[in-house]
């Protein structure tokens, strides 16, 4: 399955005991349809993202990064600490381009940081965010 959305906080790089690392993001997802009545509805999902294969990506990873991603979805459920359901879509990255910029990774581990920070973090109006 492939997704496009905006990332919405900057990549976290977690260790797990067994020395493995995984790049943790959110990504939100925006579809827009007219409705019965003409009204132009936007609804937004979002996905909690890992992908295993490597950690150079992370950097650049940013909020309101715009991301096409493949691979494949989960759902997961739970109770939170009021007692409340909850549930969740995860997606298990297998490929990663990046858009809007002349930095873009498929799935590859860039081990390079970005070169120009201020290019690397663009500024996005908040009208334009989905969250």
């Amino acid at each position: 399955m492939e997704i496009t959305g905006r990332v919405t906080a900057d990549a976290t790089v977690h260790t797990l005991s067994d020395e493995r690392k995984v790049v943790n993001f959110a990504v939100a997802v925006n579809d827009t349809y007219k409705a019965k009545n003409g009204e132009r509805v936007t609804q937004t999902e979002f996905f909690e993202c890992s992908y295993w294969i490597g950690t150079g990506i992370a950097p650049y990873l940013t909020k309101g990064k715009i991301v096409e991603l493949a691979g494949r979805v989960s759902a997961r459920a739970w109770i939170d600490g009021e007692g409340l359901p909850k549930a969740g879509l995860n997606f298990h990255t297998s490929k990663i381009t990046l858009h809007g910029s002349a930095v873009a990774s498929q799935g590859q581990d860039s081990t390079e940081k970005p070169k120009n920070q201020a290019a690397q973090k663009q500024e996005v109006p908040n009208d334009d965010l989905p969250f």
